[in-house]
C-alpha cells in the first residue's frame, strides 16, 4: 500500500466516507545553512522525495479530529477549544501528543491568520488522517512536511487563498508557538516551495527564494540516518539560539546576518569563547552557503566537497551540535571516496548527507555501516535521495 492509499484508508476507517482530497508535502535535505535561517541568515535546502500524505474532509459540526498511521488514537477538539491549547510556554509539555500539535497547531495559526486579514473564507470542521514515510527524528522535517501538508489541504477546503510563503510561515508559528520549536522557517519553506532536480536559494530576512539547479548527473546524495532521534523543542537547540541572540546585542545589530567575517576579530574581543563560538557558525555559515550557491552556477556539484567538510567542522567544533554518531558517518564517509559529507538539520541525532559519485554509493555505504558496527552504534539507515517537487494536492 502507498503512504497515500495508507492516508486514504485511515480517513475511511476513521469516519466511514471518502475524503474531500489528499495533499502531501515532502521532506528535506539541508544541503548547507545550518541554523543561520532563524538569524536572518541564507540556506540552501532542497526537498525530497519522502512524503507527508494528508487525506482530508469537511465536517459541519465545527470540531477537528486528526489520526494518524503512527499514532494509537485520534486526536479531537472542536475548534473554538484550540486557543486553550495554544501557544505552549517554552518548556512546558503540550497539551496534546506531540506528533498531533503539528496539524492542530496549524488549524490554530491558519484560524489566527483568518482572523487578522477578515478575508472571506470557510472556515469549518475538519477530518485529517495522516500518513508518512519521511524518517521522524533524522533531521529530514517530518514535521514541516505534516505541517505543509496540512495547511495545503485548508487552504484549499477553507478557500482562504494564502500563497506558499504565508502557508510556510502558518507552519513556522504553528511550530513555534503550538509546538513550542524555536525554529527558523526553512524547513517550511522548502518544503512548500521545493522543486524538482534544484535546491532552494532562501534569504530568510525576506524570504526571497530562487531555484539553483544542483546539476547532479553522475552523482547521488546519500543520506546517513544515525536513527539516534533529536527534537527540536529540547533545550540544546533553545540554548544555541539565545547564544545568537546574544551575540547579535553584543555586536549592535538585529540578527546575525548582519555580521560578516571581517567583522569577527572584533566579536572576539567583546563576548566570552563559547558566544563568539557560537557566532563565528553562524557568520562563516552563511558565507558558505554563498559560495556554494556561486560554485554551483560556475562549477556544478563536484565542486562544493570542501564546503560541505568545512561546514560539518563548524557545527561540531563551534556550534557543537554534532554527536559521535554524526562524526562517524562523514569521516567514514570521507575516506570511502566520498567528494563532501557534513550533518545535516539541527544537530543532537539526526542525519549525516555524503555527496558521492553513483557508482560508489555502495562502497561508502558499506564502510559508513562497517564503521558504525566498529564503534558499537546501531546500524545506521542509508538511502540516497534526489531533489523533488514541494507540497501539492495529489487526490
Amino acid at each position: 500500500m502507498t503512504t497515500l492509499d495508507a492516508a486514504t484508508a485511515l480517513f475511511r476507517e476513521l469516519t466511514g466516507r471518502t475524503p474531500d482530497g489528499v495533499w502531501s508535502a515532502p521532506g528535506r535535505v539541508n544541503l548547507i545553512g545550518e541554523h543561520t535561517d532563524y538569524n536572518d541568515g541564507f540556506v540552501l535546502p532542497f526537498a525530497i522525495p519522502h512524503r507527508t500524505y494528508a487525506a482530508v474532509g469537511i465536517r459541519d459540526d465545527g470540531r477537528i479530529r486528526v489520526a494518524s498511521t503512527f499514532a494509537d488514537e485520534p486526536v479531537e477538539f472542536a475548534r473554538d477549544e484550540l486557543p486553550r491549547l495554544f501557544p505552549t510556554a517554552a518548556g512546558d509539555e503540550p497539551a496534546v501528543p506531540e506528533w498531533a500539535a503539528y496539524p492542530l497547531g496549524v488549524v490554530w495559526a491558519l484560524q489566527l491568520a483568518h482572523a487578522a486579514t477578515r478575508e472571506t473564507a470557510d472556515i469549518r470542521g475538519v477530518d485529517i488522517a495522516i500518513s508518512s514515510d519521511v524518517p521522524i527524528g533524522a533531521g529530514l522535517s517530518s514535521s514541516a512536511a505534516i505541517e505543509g501538508a496540512t495547511a495545503s489541504a485548508l487552504n484549499d477546503l477553507w478557500l482562504t487563498g494564502l500563497d506558499r510563503p504565508a502557508l510556510a510561515s502558518i507552519g513556522r508559528r504553528a511550530e513555534n508557538e503550538a509546538v513550542g520549536a524555536p525554529t527558523g522557517i526553512m524547513d517550511q519553506m522548502a518544503s512548500m516551495l521545493g522543486e524538482s532536480d534544484a535546491a532552494l536559494f532562501l534569504d530568510c530576512r525576506t524570504l526571497d527564494a530562487h531555484a539553483v539547479p544542483l546539476g547532479m548527473t553522475g552523482l547521488s546524495l546519500l543520506v546517513i540516518d544515525t536513527r539516534v532521534s533529536h527534537a527540536h523543542s529540547t533545550g540544546g537547540y533553545r540554548e544555541r539560539r539565545a547564544s545568537c541572540e546574544k551575540g547579535a546585542a553584543i555586536m549592535g545589530v538585529p540578527a546575525l546576518r548582519d555580521v560578516s567575517v571581517d567583522d569577527l576579530p572584533r566579536a572576539r574581543e567583546l563576548m566570552d569563547d563559547v558566544t563568539f563560538r557560537r557566532v563565528r557558525h553562524i557568520v562563516t555559515e552563511n558565507q558558505r552557503v554563498l559560495d556554494t550557491v556561486r560554485t554551483l552556477r560556475v562549477s556544478g556539484a563536484r565542486a562544493i566537497g570542501d564546503l560541505l567538510v568545512a561546514s560539518h567542522a563548524s557545527m561540531r567544533d563551534d556550534f557543537e551540535i554534532s554527536i559521535p554518531e554524526l562524526d562517524t558517518a562523514v569521516g567514514a564517509a570521507l575516506d570511502a571516496g566520498a567528494l563532501g559529507a557534513r550533518m545535516t538539520g539541527g544537530g543532537f541525532g539526526g542525519a549525516a548527507i555524503a555527496l558521492v559519485e553513483e557508482g560508489d554509493v555502495q562502497a561508502v555505504s558499506d564502510a559508513v555501516t562497517a564503521a558504525f558496527a566498529a564503534s558499537g552504534f546501531a546500524a545506521p539507515h542509508l538511502f540516497t535521495v534526489t531533489p523533488s517537487a514541494g507540497a501539492r494536492r495529489d487526490a
